[in-house]
Formats: structure tokens, C-alpha cells, sequence
């Protein structure tokens, strides 16, 4: 059978005059599609279309810089390499630092940055090099140890954004600087300048709890079941309620780290039910904290919630917008009780097992847990004012127990004798 030829459209006359100015309407219409389908994308209820959404806006972003640079090298590759502009000292370091960071060869560093292979070469070997007339140079002049580490700190989260202040701690500690995460931190922001001191005059009231009781924070989570977040078809299509999540609300003491209560509702609660249960947390305390730090949902700031803590004599509270560990306390705590006590896997979708299982998480973590904030002690031992447990006299099996050695001081108490004979029980929480 013949096959039959597709039709042949006549094209207007005198075409292709006008096709460079047809392109940019062209592109510009498909600027405009892709505009309007991420913006619906982005409202959307569903997380995987809002993430596909932003994934295509970047990968449009990072193939328009291609484009970009790839125009700017066109500029300068029909300029001969002697008559080019030289790169700044500062420049050339950064060239350096961008190859460490993608593992590039020669080659292509100087493919990249319009160079010769045996100029970067030259450059590195040259980086030790002190001075005005050096080859190469910092950005800020690094004169102190605190500055260097400053310094690295900044390169290293602006060529890996994705690393951690945790993730960078572990790699310095592998060049032989061993910081801790809070101190990475801490010059990171100073880095970017993310620490403002307040302006002069300003009356900024800053909560600091000094005892017991002082001032609790308060939140809200959601804690999936076996039925839950596990379930796609039924994660986007329902709201988060019973039988797949429960919402779970923590009050907590800053001082002592001890969950003073907690309330379990199979939807998300409103004001007037985050009074109730604030009101059944005062009755059931002996004594009532003299501040409550929440933070900006509207359960907590609804007239409701309001009028019911007044009517209690207490003052509430919120934490500061942006700024970060103003519900620290509470936000670690419920990160714990997701994580660790009780896994979300075991977590049983009877309601009953449900609440004996945050009820033992609760006893676990004002009895057993000891929080890094509290240096051994235990959140119930500070709440109620006890002798810490880890300070208590211990037992000790070992015989030749160097009682008097330098290695063995500050020397804990020893019950008894060394070497005594002791039995030992393990138990678990709740069986």
C-alpha cells in the first residue's frame, strides 16, 4: 500500500526576513506558559508538585547562567590571550578554590576561565606566597587563628551550599582543626553578618529562665502513625488527621527540660481547645510557670487562648519571628520524642496504644534522658531539686582500681570497696 505524503504548508513570502523578530515573541510566550504553570504549581496542596515546580525553576536558572557565561567567554576568547585583562590576585585564588572544589584538572580550569594549562599550574604553586606583590591573595586579610577559621568557614558554605554546620565541623576536624558545630555556627554568622547588634535606645526584652517554673514554651507537631506519612495515596488526598497522624501538643519547662504535659488531638486543635488543655495543665502542676512562649500559629494568639491564660494570672508570650532557638527547647524535645521514643513505625494506630506510647516516651525523657544543656543530670532530678544520679557514689568491679592515680582524678565517690561483687538488672521502659 502506498503511504501517502503529508501535506506540504505553503510558508508566507518573504519569510525569512522576519524570523529574528518572530524568535522573541516566541520565547517570550514560553516565559510566560512556564511562569503561569509554577505559579499554580506552587499553590498547590501537594509537596511533590510544589518540589517539581521549584526544581524546573532552577534548572531553567542554572542553564540561563550557562548561557550567560557562555556569552561573556565569547566576548573574550576573540581577544588574544596577551591583550586579555588579567585576573585580580584575589581572583585568581578564587579560580583556584572553585577547581579544589569541583576536582577539575588543568584542562579544564583553563577551558573554563579562557587560561593556559601552565598558568593555573603556576598558580598553585604559588599559593604559599606572603605580601603586597604576591601572586595570589585573600579577599580579608587573615592575621589571627579565629579569622583563618572565619575565612574557611565562609569558602566552604558559599562553593558547598548543602553542607551542614555539622558536616563542616567533621571536615575540619579532618584538616586538623577540631571546632565543634556551635563554632562553626557561630563564624558563620559572623561571616555573613547575620549577627545585628540592636539599635541604641531599644528596649528588647530578652527571656532567660533562671529557676524552675520560670517560663514554659509551648508547641504543636504531628506524629504519623503505621498508617500515616507511609501511605502516598492517602498522604495528598486527606488532610492530616486520626487514624493516619495525630497532633500532639508539648509544654515544656526551659529550666529544667522536664515535659510538664502533653495532649493528644486526632485533628488539628483551635483556640478554644489549646485553652482547655492549658487550662487542665495549670490544675495539674503545683506550681504554675510565670511566662508562656508559643509561637506565631493562630491556636495560640486566638482570643480564646488569650483570655483563658489572663484569667490564670500569667503573661503569654511569642517567639521572636526569624530569629533562631526561640522555641529551641521544645522543638529538640519533639524532634526527640519523633526519632527516638517512640519510632514512627511502632507507633500503633489505636488511639489508646497511642497515648500509652507518648505517656511512655514522656516518663523516658523527664527520667532517663539526660540533655547535653544539663551536664549529666536529669530533667525530673532539676525540676524537683534532687541530688543528680550520676554524682552518687558508684560501684566499682575492678580490683586494681587506681583510686590515688593522676588519670583517675577528679576521682568519683566508690561505694564500698574496689572489686566487690555486684548483680546486675536490665529492664526496659514499659517492658
Amino acid at each position: 500500500m502506498p503511504t501517502q505524503k503529508p501535506p506540504r504548508i505553503p510558508l508566507p513570502k518573504g519569510w525569512p526576513s522576519h524570523v529574528q523578530s518572530g524568535l522573541l515573541p516566541i520565547i517570550s510566550l514560553a516565559h510566560c506558559a512556564l511562569t503561569r504553570a509554577r505559579g499554580g504549581a506552587a499553590k498547590s496542596v501537594r509537596a511533590r508538585v510544589r518540589i517539581a515546580a521549584e526544581k524546573d525553576r532552577l534548572q531553567q536558572e542554572i542553564a540561563l547562567l550557562r548561557e550567560e557565561l557562555r556569552i561573556q567567554d565569547a566576548r573574550r576568547s576573540v581577544v588574544a590571550p596577551h591583550r586579555r585583562p588579567r585576573y585580580a590576585p584575589t581572583e585568581r585564588l578564587a579560580i583556584l578554590e572553585v577547581r579544589a572544589a569541583h576536582g577539575w584538572s588543568l584542562q579544564q580550569t583553563a577551558d573554563l576561565f579562557l587560561l593556559a594549562p601552565a598558568t593555573v599550574a603556576w598558580w598553585a604553586q604559588r599559593v604559599d606566597e606572603q605580601g603586597p606583590p604576591a601572586l595570589l591573595q585573600l579577599r580579608q586579610p587573615v592575621n589571627r587563628f579565629p579569622d583563618f577559621v572565619r575565612y574557611a568557614v565562609q569558602r566552604l558554605k558559599t562553593l558547598c551550599p548543602t553542607m551542614g554546620k555539622v558536616k563542616i565541623a567533621q571536615i575540619l576536624a579532618r584538616a586538623g582543626w577540631p571546632l565543634s558545630p556551635t563554632t562553626v555556627g557561630r563564624r558563620w554568622r559572623e561571616a555573613t553578618h547575620l549577627v545585628t547588634k540592636p539599635p541604641e535606645g531599644s528596649t528588647a526584652r530578652v527571656v532567660t529562665a533562671q529557676c524552675p517554673n520560670q517560663w514554659w514554651p509551648l508547641d504543636l507537631t504531628i506524629v504519623p502513625t503505621v498508617w500515616g506519612f507511609g501511605t502516598p495515596w492517602v498522604r495528598f488526598a486527606l488532610p492530616p488527621g486520626w487514624r493516619f497522624c495525630g497532633w500532639v501538643a508539648v509544654a515544656s519547662d526551659h529550666y529544667s527540660r522536664r515535659l510538664r504535659s502533653r495532649a493528644v488531638f486526632p485533628q488539628k486543635p483551635d483556640s478554644r481547645t489549646v485553652g482547655t488543655f492549658l487550662e487542665s495543665v495549670l490544675r495539674s502542676v503545683d506550681s504554675r510557670p510565670k511566662d508562656l512562649v508559643c509561637d506565631q500559629d493562630k491556636v495560640f494568639w486566638g482570643k480564646t487562648c488569650k483570655d483563658g491564660w489572663r484569667r490564670k494570672e500569667g503573661k503569654p508570650g511569642y517567639g521572636a519571628v526569624g530569629e533562631h532557638g526561640s522555641m529551641a527547647v521544645v522543638e529538640r524535645a519533639l524532634r526527640t520524642r519523633k526519632n527516638e521514643c517512640p519510632r514512627p513505625i511502632l507507633v500503633p494506630p489505636r488511639r489508646g496504644e497511642f497515648h500509652r506510647e507518648l505517656r511512655s516516651c514522656l516518663d523516658w525523657y523527664n527520667e532517663q534522658r539526660s540533655p547535653m544543656t544539663l551536664v549529666g543530670s536529669r530533667p525530673k532530678e532539676v525540676s524537683c531539686r534532687r541530688y543528680p544520679a550520676h554524682r552518687l557514689a558508684r560501684l566499682e568491679p575492678r580490683t586494681r582500681w587506681p583510686r590515688r592515680s593522676r588519670c583517675a582524678r577528679p576521682g568519683p565517690l566508690v561505694a564500698g570497696q574496689p572489686g566487690d561483687r555486684c548483680s546486675l538488672a536490665v529492664s526496659y521502659p514499659d517492658g
